[in-house]
């Protein structure tokens, strides 16, 4: 599963600064987050029975100091044949000017290790080149793209300016971290937020604020078999500092939800310093 990328995405953190879209840098709230994960369908080929789970995502940083991320996905998936429990755990840093981005994920199965995958990404002229220091040292040349909090930050200044639809991408270091991926995203009308809200409680004081529904599918850039299907899509409420909720994660043979149970808002760092 492509988790980290849901997470990102509030982090999903949405080019190359130099290339950015003509908006400010949106002020994204330092936080910690805890969603509740459910199955909500799953089709019979899936095999899959029951879902349930957690997701934690901690979110750092400002636009001087760059951005860290924390995540954690624990998920126990119940088949006829039994029950699995997974676990992924991911750290990334986002330099500040977007050029660098530095990440490791370790994946467990039923508390073993299955898979630690860490590397540093970094922007060029003619594209992006990724350094893999594990599982085994590698050197690998994506196209040009952008990194997760980038990614956000393009999402948050389309929806401020009303756009409803457009297609950028991405690279995070999810799975191998051997791709660079498409995205469609589309975002709808701004809304208000209302108290009656099964997550209103854990959003206390922003419970009100406005946020728009977004939906991105993300697209596997290396797949020549030209069938346009998405390798999975998310849908979500953002809010203007960058935090989501009421998460659907469609996978095509089952879905997920994830519903917000805790949050917990750090001290903003101090703003960047004036040069003179």
């Amino acid at each position: 599963m492509r988790a980290t990328r849901l997470a990102f995405h509030a982090v999903l953190l949405p080019a190359i600064f130099s290339m950015a879209p003509a908006f400010a840098v949106p002020a994204l709230q330092a936080h910690r987050a805890v969603y509740d994960l459910t199955l909500d369908k799953a089709s019979d080929r899936s095999g899959i029975t029951g879902i349930s789970g957690r997701m934690v995502y901690e979110f750092n940083g400002s636009a001087c100091e760059g951005y860290t991320v924390k995540f954690r996905f624990v998920t126990q998936i119940a088949t006829a044949d039994g029950t699995k429990l997974t676990d992924q755990q991911t750290t990334t840093f986002e330099d500040a000017e977007g050029k660098t981005f530095s990440f490791v994920t370790k994946s467990f199965s039923d508390q073993n290790l299955d898979k630690e995958v860490k590397g540093t990404a970094t922007k060029e002229t003619k594209g992006l080149k990724v350094d893999i220091d594990k599982p085994e040292k590698k050197n690998l040349e994506l196209a040009a793209t952008q990194f997760p909090t980038q990614h956000l930050v393009e999402l948050i200044g389309k929806a401020e300016k009303g756009e409803n639809f457009y297609e950028t991408s991405l690279f995070d270091g999810s799975e191998d971290a051997n791709k660079v991926m498409t995205t469609t995203v589309i975002v709808g009308k701004k809304a208000a937020g209302d108290k009656a809200d099964p997550e209103a409680p854990a959003l206390a004081k922003l419970a009100g604020d406005k946020y728009w529904p977004v939906d991105i599918a993300y697209f596997d850039t290396t797949d020549k078999s030209g069938e346009e299907v998405p390798e999975y899509r998310i849908s979500f409420k953002l809010h203007e500092n960058g935090i989501t909720r009421d998460l659907t994660m469609d996978y095509g043979e089952f879905t997920m939800t994830g519903k917000l149970v805790n949050l917990s808002l750090f001290d903003q760092t101090k703003p960047c310093p004036v040069s003179k």
